[in-house]
């Protein structure tokens, strides 16, 4: 434990307790908007007390937040987080075929070193999964501005870590003393 800078608990217990609280509260307002449905096992919960009840053990329990630094670094955790931000699900160019209810496209496979491969979706599944990544109303996307923006973006992001007083972007979190008992 002695890793752990002092204070590391109390943080995770407070921030746990806020993401518990604005993640139920957001979930009852999507329930009370009439935007969650219900299906099969899960269906007796549209009624309202019964929704209640099933989110009453869930406001007590303690939960955990789990957070800490991405094992690689940030530079790949903003990589795949940048490739939905700001752009199309998928582009045009990546479909290839549509024909007789199925959809065929393009995509890179990351798991195998970026290889372009194939697949073959039905219209419904394809679909479904392009809506996953259409944003809710009032969400827009990124745009960039400031030292993010295109112009000189390059020479912006090179000259932060000299700002920030860091050595080079490359460089490690430091080590963090051991608490005192």
């Amino acid at each position: 434990m002695g890793l752990l800078p002092p204070g590391f608990f109390l943080r995770v217990r407070v921030l746990s307790r806020l993401f518990r609280r604005l993640f139920l509260e957001f979930l009852q307002q999507a329930f009370d908007d009439g935007q969650l449905h219900f299906f099969s096992s899960f269906h007796p919960l549209q009624d309202p007390s019964a929704f209640s009840a099933y989110l009453a053990p869930l406001r007590q329990a303690e939960w955990v937040v789990y957070a800490k630094p991405p094992f690689a670094g940030p530079k790949p955790v903003l990589d795949y987080v940048g490739r939905y931000t700001h752009r199309v699900a998928i582009a045009n160019n990546r479909l290839l075929d549509i024909e007789d209810g199925q959809v065929q496209f393009r995509y890179k496979d990351y798991r195998h070193d970026n290889q372009q491969k194939v697949m073959t979706l039905a219209a419904d599944e394809f679909i479904r999964r392009f809506l996953l990544r259409v944003l809710p109303n009032g969400f827009q996307r990124i745009r960039y501005y400031g030292f993010l923006g295109n112009r000189y973006r390059q020479e912006k992001l090179q000259r932060c870590p000299r700002l920030l007083g860091m050595t080079s972007a490359d460089q490690t979190t430091p080590a963090i003393e051991p608490a005192k008992d």
